[in-house]
């Protein structure tokens, strides 16, 4: 496997040396460019040489890793996260020089993955294309499974606690509307700022199709990928953590496992489709977005996939959101910005924009006000979206496995 593997690999790198540019600003300190500079020629001498290009590209990612956690993150130089990403290219090549085992193969997965989250892009995503050369050598990613819908490997079946479905109160029911026109939405929801669920908008994504999102098409598409993942059932709980793992890794232990043993964990985050770019391809921007102010690149694209029972908490988002359910259900209620006094949101700064109130167990000694919100409420099923105007307040909580996509826009 390793000679085929890193003739693969070499082709998506520079020809030589020489086209491979290493231009840093005076930001960056002059002992860590030669040292960048040192990995570079080792990265070209060939297989005898990867054991000190792997010792040098180590030393390039934990002196800019301690860069990228000084200080908060909006504050890192941007040239520190190229450095950073350079580091994860040297390692991840040098681990398939010479002799390219299964474990190698996934360590440098996983370090581009880390170098695409934490880095900044370079070489016209040239982490992206390694990750698509290695992804062929990970053994049994195309192996169709005993039952793509709801079984792994091992034949193990998503955990299967009831979960409580609540009744939908028809006064508040949130409207349904299918495939409206650009204009009859504009009038009637965006304006007025009016939340509606949309059908028949999706009915094309390859995701509800040729390409049904299941447990093993994930699996396929993106098991071997490392990514970031929410521990606990709510990001309010004091004991809520964020960590890193492989898609397979956390549908093996929050998704089928059986006895909870692990907690509650969730995979929510706007970086997934960039990332992984096969399950970006089975999903679509609605076209009510172009009614926004900004382009298509200012749309955020946010990935939420978690075991029945995960809870998002009474919140509001600073943009408009179309929410796209893609398999699964889940139970959302709304209330209008009009409420906010009523729904106590935390003092704190941190989480200004979340309500302190458990929406379906509410302490009505400490919220007595909450009871007199109005809402809306619904259940959403797959191929069905969502809107949620600019600061609703929304609370959700999922009633199965569940995946959905949700598109911010102002």
């Amino acid at each position: 496997m390793s000679s085929s593997l890193w003739i693969e690999l070499k082709s998506a790198l520079p020809a030589s040396k020489a086209e491979f540019a290493l231009d840093f600003s005076e930001k960056i300190d002059s002992s860590l460019v030669s040292l960048l500079l040192q990995a570079r020629e080792l990265l070209y001498e060939g297989a005898d040489a990867a054991a000190e290009c792997l010792q040098t590209s180590q030393i390039i990612l934990d002196y800019s890793w301690e860069k990228l956690n000084t200080g908060t993150w909006r504050d890192v130089d941007k040239e520190w996260r190229r450095v950073y990403s350079h580091g994860c290219l040297f390692k991840a090549a040098c681990l398939c020089q010479a002799g390219a085992s299964q474990d190698s193969v996934a360590e440098a997965i996983k370090t581009c993955d880390l170098g695409l989250l934490m880095g900044a892009a370079i070489m016209d995503n040239v982490l992206g294309r390694l990750i698509n050369v290695l992804q062929k050598h990970v053994p049994g990613r195309k192996r169709a499974l005993q039952d793509e819908d709801d079984l792994d490997e091992s034949g193990k079946k998503p955990r299967t606690e009831s979960v409580v479905t609540p009744g939908i109160k028809p006064e508040a029911a949130v409207s349904r509307i299918h495939c409206p026109s650009l204009e009859h939405f504009r009038t009637n929801y965006l304006i007025p700022q009016k939340p509606v669920i949309v059908q028949g908008i999706t009915e094309h994504w390859p995701a509800l199709k040729e390409h049904q999102w299941s447990i093993g098409y994930i699996r396929r598409a993106a098991g071997c990928r490392t990514v970031p993942v929410e521990l606990g059932s709510r990001y309010t709980d004091e004991e809520w953590s964020q960590t890193l793992l492989t898609v397979n890794d956390f549908i093996d232990k929050y998704i089928l496992c059986q006895d909870g043993e692990h907690g509650m964990g969730y995979l929510a985050q706007h970086q997934l489709f960039d990332q992984i770019p096969e399950l970006k391809r089975d999903i679509c921007i609605p076209d009510y977005c172009c009614l926004g102010e900004g382009d298509e690149e200012d749309i955020t694209i946010n990935a939420w996939f978690g075991p029945r029972g995960t809870v998002s908490p009474l919140h509001q988002d600073p943009q408009n959101n179309f929410l796209a359910q893609v398999v699964g259900s889940k139970y959302i209620r709304l209330y209008s910005p009009d409420e906010t006094e009523k729904l106590y949101p935390h003092q704190s700064q941190l989480l200004h924009n979340t309500s302190q109130v458990e929406v379906e167990n509410p302490d009505s000694q400490r919220f007595p006000d909450f009871a007199k919100a109005q809402f809306q409420e619904c259940v959403l099923h797959p191929g069905e979206v969502l809107f949620i105007p600019v600061k609703y307040w929304h609370y959700v909580r999922s009633l199965d496995i569940s995946f959905s996509v949700s598109f911010w826009w102002s």
